[in-house]
C-alpha cells in the first residue's frame, strides 16, 4: 500500500463513476424516504381509530393513547385554544422530533465507525437497519410495530451522512461545494416527486390490517434495491494508513484525492473555522429554521383554511425552486457565500410572515425559504468537511451532523409553544431575532477556507470535471 505522502489524486473517470453510484442510490434512498411525509395525518388516524376504540371498550390503555393523552396535556398548558384538528399534526412532529433526537445520537457513531471500519462497510450496515425499519412498516398493524419502524429508522439512518462523507473524500477543496450541492440536489428531486408518489401510492390497498403495505413495500423494494446496487457498484474511498486497525481489506478501497498537506501537514487547528462554531452554527440555524416549518400548516389552516393539498402546493413550489438553485447557482458558489445568502433569506422570511397576509406574500416567504433551503446545510457540511484530515472526517461530519438533528429536534417545540402561549407575530419576531444572530455568527465569524498547500494545480482539473 503506497504511503500517506505518495497517493496520487484520484482520476477523474473513477470520481465521475463514483458519483454517478453515489447520488443515484441516494437518491432512490431519499425517494423511499419521503414516501411517509404526505401519509402522516391518515397514517395516525389509522392508528387512532381501533386503538382508540379498544381503549374506551374493553379499558385497556395502548401506546398510542397514553402519548395522546401527553400531547392534550401539553395543548391545554396554553391559555390560547388549540383546535382538535392539529392533533395528528403534532403527534406527527413529536414522531419526527423522536427520529431527529434518535439521529443526533447515531450519527458520531456511525461516522467513527466510518472511520475506522471504511465508508463502504458502514453504509451496508445502516442500509441493513434501513431494510428492518421498512420491514416493520410493512408489517405495522398496530401503532407500537408503526413506532419501532421509526426508532429503527432514526438510530440505523446514517445513508446522507456517509454519503457526505463519500463526496468529501472523491473531491477536492475546489470541487467541494459544487459535490456537495448535486447531495442537496438529490435532497431536493426527492422532497418533490417522493411525497407524491407516497400519495398515489397510498390509494391501492393490498393488506386490508395495514392499508399502507403498499406504499411500504414499494419503500422496501427501492431500499432493497440501493443496498444490492452499492454492494456491487460502491468501492471503498476511506483510503487507510497502514497503522489504522480497519486495515483489512484497504487494497481494495480507491485512492481518494490527497497529499501530504491534507493527511498529515493539513494539522488540527490549522484553520480559522473550529469544529464548534461550524456546530454552534448548525444547532442554532437547525433550532430556529425547523421551527418555522413545523409551524407552516398552523399558519397556512389559521390565515387561509389550506388543507393538505394546497400545503402540499406550497411545498412543491419550494422544493422545486431549491432543486433549480442546488442544480445551477448554488454549485457554483464559494460554500461561505451560500451559507450567508441562505441564513439572510430565511431571516427575511421570518420577518415577512409576521405581516402575513396574501397568499402571494405567503409565496414569496417560500421563495426565500427555497432559497435557504438550497444553500445552508449544503454550505456548512462543505465547511465542516474542510476541516478534518480523512482519517477523523465521519466522526466529525457525525458530529457536525448530530449538533443539527438535535437542534431540528427541539425547534418544533420551542417555536410552537412560542406561537400558541403568544401568537403567530411574536414568534415569528422571535424566530427573525434569532436568525439574526445566526446571520451575525455567519457573516463575522466564519471564514472561507484557504486553499491547502500544494492544491492550486489539481482543483482546477478536478473542478472542471465535476462541472461536467
Amino acid at each position: 500500500m503506497k504511503s500517506e505522502s505518495s497517493t496520487l489524486p484520484m482520476p477523474a473517470a473513477s470520481r465521475k463513476r463514483i458519483l454517478r453510484v453515489l447520488l443515484f442510490s441516494l437518491l432512490l434512498d431519499l425517494i423511499s424516504f419521503t414516501f411517509i411525509l404526505p401519509l402522516f395525518p391518515r397514517l395516525l388516524e389509522f392508528y387512532r381509530g381501533p386503538e382508540g376504540d379498544r381503549d374506551s371498550h374493553d379499558g385497556r390503555t395502548t401506546l398510542l393513547n397514553n402519548v395522546l393523552r401527553g400531547l392534550n396535556a401539553y395543548k391545554h398548558a396554553f391559555a390560547r385554544p388549540i383546535n382538535d384538528r392539529y392533533d395528528v399534526v403534532l403527534l406527527g412532529g413529536a414522531l419526527g422530533s423522536l427520529f431527529s433526537f434518535l439521529q443526533a445520537i447515531a450519527a458520531p457513531v456511525i461516522g467513527r465507525l466510518s472511520d475506522r471500519y471504511g465508508r463502504r462497510k458502514a453504509l451496508l450496515w445502516c442500509m441493513t437497519g434501513n431494510l428492518l425499519s421498512v420491514a416493520l412498516w410493512v408489517a405495522a398493524t398496530d401503532f407500537r410495530t408503526f413506532l419501532a419502524s421509526r426508532v429503527v429508522g432514526g438510530l440505523s439512518e446514517g445513508n446522507v451522512q456517509i454519503a457526505t462523507e463519500i463526496a468529501a473524500d472523491v473531491s477536492d477543496e475546489r470541487s467541494r461545494g459544487s459535490t456537495m450541492a448535486l447531495i442537496g440536489a438529490c435532497f431536493s428531486i426527492a422532497f418533490t416527486v417522493g411525497p407524491a408518489l407516497g400519495a398515489a401510492l397510498s390509494t391501492a390497498t393490498i393488506v386490508a390490517a395495514n392499508p399502507f403495505a403498499t406504499t411500504a413495500a414499494v419503500s422496501f423494494g427501492l431500499i432493497a434495491i440501493e443496498t444490492a446496487y452499492l454492494y456491487l457498484y460502491l468501492p471503498e474511498t476511506r483510503v487507510f494508513s497502514s497503522s489504522t486497525p480497519a486495515n483489512r481489506g484497504a487494497n481494495d478501497s480507491v485512492q481518494a484525492p490527497k497529499s501530504s498537506s491534507d493527511r498529515s501537514g493539513r494539522r488540527r487547528g490549522s484553520r480559522s473555522n473550529g469544529h464548534f462554531l461550524l456546530n454552534l452554527t448548525h444547532f442554532t440555524f437547525l433550532l430556529f429554521f425547523s421551527g418555522l416549518e413545523f409551524s407552516l400548516p398552523f399558519l397556512t389552516y389559521d390565515l387561509f383554511s389550506y388543507g393538505s393539498k394546497q400545503s402540499g402546493r406550497l411545498l412543491g413550489v419550494v422544493g422545486l425552486i431549491a432543486s433549480i438553485l442546488q442544480g445551477s447557482v448554488v454549485r457554483r458558489l464559494d460554500p461561505l457565500r451560500a451559507v450567508q445568502a441562505g441564513v439572510v433569506s430565511c431571516a427575511l422570511s421570518f420577518f415577512v410572515l409576521v405581516r402575513l397576509e396574501t397568499e402571494a406574500t405567503l409565496y414569496f416567504a417560500a421563495t426565500l425559504l427555497a432559497v435557504t433551503s438550497a444553500t445552508v446545510v449544503t454550505g456548512l457540511k462543505s465547511l465542516a468537511s474542510f476541516e478534518a484530515t480523512q482519517d477523523e472526517r465521519g466522526g466529525k461530519l457525525g458530529n457536525h451532523r448530530s449538533w443539527g438533528q438535535l437542534g431540528r429536534s427541539l425547534g418544533p417545540v420551542i417555536f410552537c409553544s412560542l406561537y400558541w402561549w403568544a401568537g403567530r407575530q411574536f414568534a415569528y419576531r422571535v424566530g427573525g431575532t434569532g436568525m439574526l444572530a445566526v446571520s451575525a455568527l455567519v457573516l463575522f465569524a466564519l471564514v472561507s477556507p484557504a486553499p491547502a498547500p500544494g492544491r492550486a494545480g489539481s482543483s482546477s482539473s478536478s473542478s472542471s470535471s465535476s462541472s461536467s
